[in-house]
């Protein structure tokens, strides 16, 4: 798969309905044909790769991820959570397994969210939290439409969004972090998803030359944003261990050497797997920003542009994923999600959990994104065994 769409510094570039992402597409579906299964495809373009069960009015088990990477993503992001449902699948082919309940390989169309915002867009609509006509209305950098890409590169299909019916959902997924790497560990039991704020903060003082304006004169909107980024990282330290706080998207106007900017727009990033935490955080940086705001006399504005309720994962899909872990004796540990993952969608629907397997320095979205080939191998074991032991083998 890394084939296509391949990145600049060894990681992949397979954007959401771009030729690459089709292309991908394409050999996924080869793969599953090759495996006997048949693909339905939604009007959203999620890909359904259907394994039958031996009772055909059982809910099938689903399991996958999405295919989609970053500009600058690397190889495993999803795509490790897909080929390794596939993996299930082709090994139940190769043992004679038979299940009650027929299983489904599925790919999410448009997990990262890199090219038409937001990110987890098809598995929203999916589980009712958007729109069909809205997500189909995203635009890219470019100006073009979700859906008129999601036609051009032949993946739309005709069945209806959100009508499938799901006895459970396993994704699995590299961690995206350093936690099981440092300390040694085999599997994450995900348990929990972190709640999520994404705050576009405008700041607006004065621009003014930096050489004769003096310092108590001065409406420093590049100072407030400063104070600001402070603020969210004492905030988030106060509410460890899960808590997580940052600024990453920064622009400041007019952006010149010897200007005191006199405009500042910048998005906080706040986390944690406890509403009641998430809430108070907010609140705390809305008091602070509007507080550093009076002291230097700049105006602000705060906007929610992004926004999740923590995540609970279903009690008994998560202890299918231990008990598997377990039984198969690799180490493992309960973990939260830090990042957002369609199975916080799809958990508001059917019953859901996650496996989690190291990555190396819990580095992702980054080309140099590596895992081992001993840790993909104990993610897809446990994944096998928690998927068969839901969809119940028979005979």
């Amino acid at each position: 798969m890394a084939k296509i769409g391949p990145g600049i510094a060894g990681g992949s570039n397979r954007q959401t309905l771009t030729d690459e992402d089709g292309e991908g597409r394409k050999l996924f579906q080869s793969w599953c044909e090759a495996a006997g299964l048949s693909m339905g495809l939604d009007t959203m373009g999620n890909m359904f790769a259907r394994r039958e069960g031996t009772d055909p009015e059982a809910l099938p088990v689903y399991v996958g991820s999405h295919l989609d990477t970053q500009p600058t993503g690397g190889k495993y992001d999803g795509v490790l959570g897909v080929l390794s449902g596939l993996e299930v699948v082709r090994t139940l082919n190769d043992l004679g397994i038979r299940t009650k309940h027929p299983i489904v390989v599925v790919n999410w169309t448009n997990e990262e969210g890199a090219r038409f915002a937001p990110a987890m867009l098809a598995s929203g609509v999916f589980a009712g939290l958007h729109e069909e006509a809205w997500a189909k209305d995203r635009t890219d950098a470019k100006g073009k439409r979700f859906g008129d890409e999601l036609k051009r590169i032949g993946w739309e299909g005709e069945e209806p969004v959100g009508g499938r019916k799901m006895k459970a959902f396993f994704e699995y997924h590299i961690e995206q972090g350093p936690i099981l790497e440092d300390e040694g560990i085999d599997i994450g039991v995900v348990t929990h998803g972190q709640g999520l704020k994404w705050l576009q903060v405008t700041l607006t003082g004065k621009e003014s030359h930096t050489g004769s304006t003096p310092m108590y004169k001065r409406r420093n909107a590049g100072l407030g944003m400063a104070r600001i980024i402070e603020l969210v990282h004492e905030v988030a330290m106060d509410e460890q261990p899960d808590a997580v706080g940052s600024v990453g998207h920064v622009e400041i106007y007019p952006n010149s050497r010897n200007i005191i900017p006199g405009r500042a727009v910048f998005t906080i990033d706040i986390r944690s797997p406890d509403k009641d935490i998430l809430d108070r955080m907010e609140e705390r940086i809305e008091d602070g920003i509007d507080t550093i705001c009076e002291a230097l006399d700049i105006e602000f504005d705060i906007e929610e542009v992004g926004q999740f309720d923590p995540v609970t994962f279903d009690p008994a899909c998560v202890a299918a994923v231990r008990s598997a872990a377990e039984s198969l004796g690799y180490t493992h540990r309960d973990i939260v999600s830090g990042a957002g993952h369609d199975a916080c969608w799809i958990n508001r629907v059917a019953p859901t959990a996650m496996i989690f397997c190291p990555c190396v320095d819990g580095l992702s979205h980054n080309e140099a994104e590596a895992i081992s080939k001993d840790w993909a191998k104990a993610g897809a074991d446990v994944l096998l065994r928690a998927v068969v032991e839901t969809a119940e083998i028979v005979g």
